[in-house]
């Protein structure tokens, strides 16, 4: 189906990460990134009308030398966004690096602010940087990750709630959060993890005092130290998915995952975004490459000690090409994607079945895909300066795929008995 869209050139600023904030508006954040192009990296505030028109409210440049923001997720209360945005290289280098930042938007609206910051990733590693930034739908969560370590931090305070995870092989694509779970998609495989209990503290709120009065053989009120490394506990591992044989597939094709997302009302319901690349023929120098859309369904056992069954449901081909990145409408209804071949698609949630596809939505591959919280705006961006804006059509919110085949059988079905009368 045709929608409507607009595309908004941006001149020097290629667009890496953005998230929406409210229902009208979006943080977008790019740049040059650490390389010395002359291109400032920043963070920058627009209004988003549902006629698809963009306004610029403020922005907020990096200081010279750090990176541009590669990830970005919004707190579902606040008005704040966490980046992952890496210090400069002279930092970085003596093993400094403030990588997960905290910004919130002022009450007046016309500025960012700098709020606290914490480093996550390894000391020394020059080449690694926060590609995941993922906040818990209830917002005590904010899992971070850059290639190979994950971080599961306590919002607003960013204090660790459990130890860092190291994935032996592969590389970490994506992270998503059930209400008691949460699952770790590397290249290799899916690792679920079971949620610890964030102390109030972690989250911002403070113990409950005790009762003011005279206590025999007690003396004053003692602080609560903080939780140390020893003290913070190990995640819990308690299940890990392969990839399973993809119906379509090429045979012998190397697969990759390359994200996941839950769906927003049911946590039993998984979709995973899966690469694949065929074997080199005699005829071409690369192996063919394509994209699938996994959907699973997920029993997780409530008292979080275990997956009682993981199962893939269904799959559907997404198209030609690698997908850079992935989302799922907070309405549960559609999937986004985008490709390395330029192409923007979204897909059924339900029946995976096709709803639009805009073939060259840029000129270079798709860098983020965000849902507006509305489920009704559809935004992309990319490496080529621009943002594209897709009104997501109002026939879709009562237009199944399936319902559409049933008619059309129907309707064969009918032809054939009349041709038979005849």
């Amino acid at each position: 189906m045709r929608a409507q869209h607009t595309a908004h050139p941006f001149p020097a600023f290629p667009v890496y990460s953005c998230v929406f904030v409210a229902s009208d508006q979006m943080v977008v954040g790019g740049g040059g990134g650490a390389a010395k192009t002359g291109i400032k990296n920043k963070l920058r505030l627009f209004n988003v009308s549902q006629d698809r028109q963009l306004k610029m409210l403020c922005e907020h440049e990096l200081e010279k030398g750090e990176d541009a923001p590669m990830s970005i997720a919004a707190h579902p209360e606040s008005r704040s966004v966490v980046c992952g945005i890496n210090s400069s290289k002279e930092s970085l280098e003596k093993g400094e690096n403030e990588n997960c930042r905290v910004f919130s938007i002022s009450e007046s609206g016309d500025a960012l602010i700098k709020g606290i910051t914490r480093g996550t990733l390894p000391s020394g590693a020059l080449e690694d940087y926060q590609r995941v930034t993922v906040i818990s739908p209830d917002g005590k969560f904010l899992a971070v990750a850059g290639e190979r370590d994950l971080s599961l931090l306590a919002f607003p305070s960013l204090s660790p709630v459990a130890q860092s995870v190291q994935v032996p092989k592969g590389e970490i694509y994506d992270v998503t959060f059930s209400s008691t779970h949460l699952v770790l998609a590397t290249s290799l495989n899916l690792l679920v993890y079971a949620l610890p209990k964030p102390s109030l503290e972690d989250n911002g709120e403070k113990s409950p005092k005790k009762k003011k009065g005279k206590q025999k053989g007690k003396g004053k009120e003692k602080e609560v130290p903080s939780r140390t490394s020893s003290q913070t506990p190990e995640l819990r591992l308690v299940d890990t998915i392969d990839i399973p044989l993809i119906p379509g597939a090429p045979a012998q094709s190397i697969a990759t995952f390359r994200a996941a997302r839950f769906h927003p009302s049911d946590h039993n319901t998984l979709f995973t975004a899966v690469n694949t690349v065929a074997p080199r023929t005699k005829k071409s120098k690369t192996g063919k490459k394509q994209a699938y859309i996994l959907k699973w369904r997920v029993h997780l056992n409530g008292e979080q000690n275990s997956a009682q069954s993981i199962s893939m449901e269904s799959s559907r081909k997404a198209g030609e090409g690698g997908l850079t990145c992935f989302d799922v409408s907070p309405n549960g209804k559609f999937l986004a994607f985008g490709s390395s071949d330029y192409a923007l698609g979204m897909l059924d949630s339900t029946t995976l079945g096709p709803l639009l596809s805009i073939l060259k939505a840029h000129e270079f591959p798709i860098t983020t895909v965000r849902f507006s919280p509305t489920s009704t705006l559809l935004v992309s961006g990319g490496a080529d300066n621009s943002i594209r804006i897709v009104t997501v059509p109002e026939k879709f919110a009562g237009q199944s795929w399936t319902m559409i085949i049933l008619i059309i059988l129907a309707l064969l079905v009918l032809l054939a008995a009349f041709l038979l009368q005849k």
